[in-house]
C-alpha cells in the first residue's frame, strides 16, 4: 500500500496490469461509464484486457454491434471503475475513447490473440437483439464473429486513487498529458 503520492502511479498501474493478466485479480473486471444516445449514464463490467502504462491506456473488447459501441461513437468521453475487495482500493480512471474495428491493426492483433471459446461470443446474434428461441444453437468459429468484434481503447487522462479504509480513508489525484506522462499529482480530501 502507497504511503506517498509519488507511490501511488506505479502502484495503481501495477495493480491495473495484474488485472488484465489474471481472472483471479482484483481489478480484471472494471465498470466502464459512457453516455447513451439519449444523454443517459450507462455502466457495464467489461474484462480488462490489456494495459499500457507508458501510454496511459486500458483496452477491453466488444461486440461492434452492441448499443455501448455505438455511444462510445458518439461520445468518446468514458469513465472505468474499479474496485479490489481484498486492497480497499478504488480506481477510477477518466478519458477518451478510441474505437477499433475489424480491419484495423489493433483489432486484428487482438482477435488474434482469442480463444476459439471467446470468439464465439461474437459469433451469435447482436447483444441486446430477442430471443427467437429457447434453444440454444451454439455459434461456429469460422472467423464470422470477427466482423463483429471491436477494440475499445480508453486514453487515460485523469486517475482517481481511493483507499476505502475503515478509520482514515485517502485519496489522490493524478494528472496525465495526452502522451501518458504523469504531469501533476495532488492529496485531495475523500
Amino acid at each position: 500500500m502507497p504511503l506517498y503520492l509519488e507511490d501511488i502511479d506505479n502502484y495503481a498501474w501495477n495493480k491495473l496490469e495484474a488485472g488484465a493478466a489474471a481472472a483471479d485479480s482484483g481489478f480484471h473486471f472494471i465498470t466502464l461509464g459512457s453516455i447513451d444516445e439519449h444523454g443517459h449514464p450507462q455502466a457495464r463490467t467489461l474484462v480488462l484486457r490489456r494495459v499500457d502504462r507508458m501510454k496511459c491506456v486500458l483496452e477491453f473488447h466488444t461486440d461492434a454491434r452492441s448499443p455501448k459501441w455505438l455511444a462510445l461513437s458518439a461520445h468518446p468521453k468514458a469513465t472505468a471503475l474499479g474496485y479490489c475487495n481484498e486492497t480497499r482500493i478504488q480506481l477510477r480512471l477518466c478519458g477518451t475513447v478510441e474505437l477499433h474495428a475489424q480491419g484495423s491493426e489493433c483489432a486484428e492483433l487482438a482477435w488474434e490473440k482469442l480463444s476459439d471459446n471467446t470468439r464465439k461470443t461474437y459469433a451469435g446474434p447482436a447483444p441486446g437483439s430477442d430471443v427467437v428461441s429457447n434453444k440454444y444453437h451454439g455459434c461456429n468459429t469460422d472467423g464470422s464473429g470477427k466482423v463483429n468484434f471491436g477494440v475499445i481503447v480508453l486514453h487515460i487522462n485523469l486517475l482517481d486513487w481511493c483507499l476505502l479504509a475503515r478509520d482514515n480513508n485517502q485519496r489522490a489525484l493524478l494528472h496525465y498529458s495526452a502522451a501518458g506522462k504523469l504531469k501533476n499529482c495532488k492529496w485531495v480530501n475523500p
